[in-house]
């Protein structure tokens, strides 16, 4: 297996300027593993599986989404209860979520089972969870070439301790530029990356920074790669989860140590990755994309940002 992610899935009834979707498919594994199933079959890897949760309501029709992709879901568990769900909307810029409702439902009490077939993945993706929890799956599940963790300012607020252990057992942090700054305390970006890379004692991290693109320390240096410059922007949902999917599914192709020419090469497909997800509510562009159309944009990117 290439890549395994471990994370939520769940339903999101959400608003945007440009209309509303009750209980559409979401959660970090969902756009993740969509994200990463992607690269899989075009570049012919060798398979993605997700660990989560799901509730008695879930349904068929969704797990089938994840069967068409190709997605290995001997690590989704279903028990008694409903699934996760949130309620969001967003405004103006759309660069930040209005949280409405959440109902953690099954997801409270979820503990991570990694299954026996799925402990040596090349890549692990420990999305966003509690700290506890990423701790629990990196002790079942030993990457054979890179562990990558991502988080929220949720668990920098509410379990500091534990997020500060548990990035240091991972080789590369994905956090946005809030987080980044929030868990440095400063407000310039750079230093504040180079604190947490400090207190985290080294190794990658990636800061997503939405239209203003990423930025990332490798310890052979900065990588700075803007944003595809999309004026279809419809739901931003899961954008970050997206991204952090086609980086692990990216890196999973390689061996060995991660260069800094190869990271940076990955946070380009993530980012044209990334562009797809915001263009449709839900993980429905991402399902929908082809490999025609991804090409071309990414030829489109390579020309844009200077990066062939």
């Amino acid at each position: 297996m290439d890549v395994l992610i471990v994370g939520s899935l769940a339903y999101d009834s959400l608003e945007t300027p440009f209309g509303a979707r009750e209980d559409e498919l979401g959660g970090s594994a969902s756009y993740g593993g969509f994200s990463a199933a992607f690269h899989n079959r075009r570049l012919k890897g060798k398979g993605v599986g997700l660990v989560g949760v799901i509730g008695e309501d879930f349904k068929s029709e969704h797990l089938g989404w994840y069967h068409s992709a190709g997605l290995n879901v001997d690590g989704i568990e279903s028990t008694a209860g409903q699934t996760f769900r949130w309620k969001g909307s967003y405004h103006g810029d759309m660069s930040e979520a209005v949280t409405h409702e959440t109902h953690l439902n099954v997801f409270e009490n979820f503990q991570p089972k990694v299954p026996p077939t799925h402990t040596s993945p090349k890549v692990l993706m420990c999305a966003n969870l509690h700290p506890a929890l990423q701790s629990s799956v990196l002790s079942q599940a030993k990457a054979r070439r890179i562990s990558i963790l991502d988080s929220m300012n949720l668990w920098i607020d509410i379990a500091l301790d534990e997020l500060l252990d548990v990035i240091k057992s991972v080789d590369l942090v994905v956090l946005n530029d809030a987080e980044v700054r929030m868990l440095a305390s400063d407000d310039n970006l750079v230093t504040a990356a180079k604190a947490v890379l400090k207190l985290k004692n080294g190794g990658m991290l990636v800061v997503k920074r939405g239209e203003h693109g990423v930025l990332a320390l490798h310890p052979d240096g900065l990588i700075s790669i803007p944003a595809f410059p999309t004026s279809n922007l419809t739901d931003p949902t899961g954008c970050g989860d997206s991204f952090a999917g086609a980086l692990s599914q990216i890196l999973a192709q390689g061996s060995g140590e991660v260069s800094r020419k190869e990271l940076a090469e990955s946070l380009v497909h993530a980012t044209v990755t990334a562009s797809f997800t915001i263009e449709n509510f839900g993980t429905e562009r991402l399902r929908d994309l082809t490999i025609e159309e991804y090409e071309n944009r990414l030829s489109e990117f390579r020309i844009i940002s200077n990066t062939s």
